[in-house]
């Protein structure tokens, strides 16, 4: 194995998922500079939009998440499309 590629900050790191608040822990080396307390620990904390425990895929229910308004960007930029081929018929 090569030498000094392995990052130096691999610790215990909290994950939160935003969407449903949920928390899991592992070890990562993700920057971060916000904390949480955990069982009276003190972790990092990454925030997610979106993880195992909310995605549809492993959720089996259909869910909108949009957080960044990136449904309401794609029918800004189809919308004239969209009233054009509604008016032809």
């Amino acid at each position: 194995m090569k030498k000094d590629i392995h990052p130096k900050n691999y610790r215990l790191v909290a994950f939160k998922d935003m969407s449903n608040d949920h928390v899991f822990i592992t070890r990562s080396a993700v920057n971060t500079k916000e904390t949480i307390e955990i069982d009276g620990e003190t972790y990092p904390v990454y925030k997610m939009e979106i993880s195992n425990t909310s995605h549809p895929f492993y959720t089996g229910k259909m869910k909108l998440v949009d957080t960044a308004g990136r449904v309401d960007k794609f029918m800004s930029r189809y919308q004239k499309h969209y009233d054009k081929k509604n008016n032809k018929q």
